[in-house]
């Protein structure tokens, strides 16, 4: 966990509702990025000029486009994939990359559709992941010939240097990030408070705190791809293996 920032956190900010949810998925990958709030006005000369904003780099508006459609997303989704934590990981990684092709979406269509297509696939995809996965039981082998060992889980000098400069780069383009959206990601992903409580010490409401935590996120992750290599934001979170299963055939 991150140590706070010494800057200090505001315990009493305007109620200002600002809307933003991404990738999703992995967590910061793994972690949740888009809120779920109550859809508004769904008129479709509305929702166009939110898209037209979100593809100039409005955040704030590609999060109301999210949060209108992030109930229906998430009901889909679970349909796909039983487990409900699961569900809301490939939610929040759908609209991560809804966030990044956002161009490709050429309006033949609904936003609401085409974002259910990306969600859909997303699940598909987990699914495909989860029924290719195989489980090796130590205590049983098939063959009398082969020798399973583990591989002891130990990071090196470089693992830990590498840890160290991440989380200099956290802190840095975390104080960066505008304090009226610093603050609520300080409170929920760095001190790890409950949402209702980090609403209560901002004086928000709990869906306005999710979506102002929503929007720093996606804040965060675009001030990061600039530090990232072909591999996007899994350059800077990449690590070894450690701890998988190796083995030997037997002489």
């Amino acid at each position: 966990m991150l140590e706070p920032l010494t800057e200090h956190v505001s315990h009493a900010e305007p109620a200002v509702s600002l809307a933003m949810g991404t990738h999703p998925q992995r967590p910061l990958e793994n972690q949740a990025v888009f809120a779920e709030t109550p859809p508004g006005d769904t008129g479709a000369g509305e929702e166009q000029n939110l898209i037209a904003s979100a593809r100039q780099g409005d955040t704030a508006a590609f999060g109301e486009l999210i949060n209108r459609h992030y109930a229906n997303c998430l009901k889909r989704a679970s349909s796909l994939i039983r487990n409900p934590t699961d569900a809301e990981d490939e939610v929040q990684n759908a609209c991560w990359k809804a966030f990044e092709r956002l161009a490709q979406f050429r309006g033949e269509g609904t936003f609401a559709a085409w974002l259910s297509r990306i969600v859909e696939n997303q699940c598909l995809m987990r699914i495909r992941e989860d029924r290719q996965a195989h489980f090796l039981y130590l205590d049983q082998s098939t063959e009398s010939n082969v020798r399973v060992e583990l591989v002891a889980q130990v990071p090196g000098p470089e693992d830990e240097l590498g840890d160290q400069q991440l989380e200099n780069l956290l802190r840095q383009e975390i104080s960066r990030i505008p304090p009226l959206l610093r603050n609520v990601m300080m409170l929920s992903d760095v001190e790890r408070l409950p949402m209702p409580d980090v609403a209560a010490r901002l004086g928000l409401s709990v869906p306005a705190a999710k979506s102002r935590l929503g929007r720093a996120r996606v804040e965060l992750r675009t001030r990061l791809r600039k530090h990232c290599g072909q591999k996007g934001l899994s350059t800077l979170t990449y690590k070894p293996r450690y701890g998988r299963l190796a083995y030997a055939r037997g002489t």
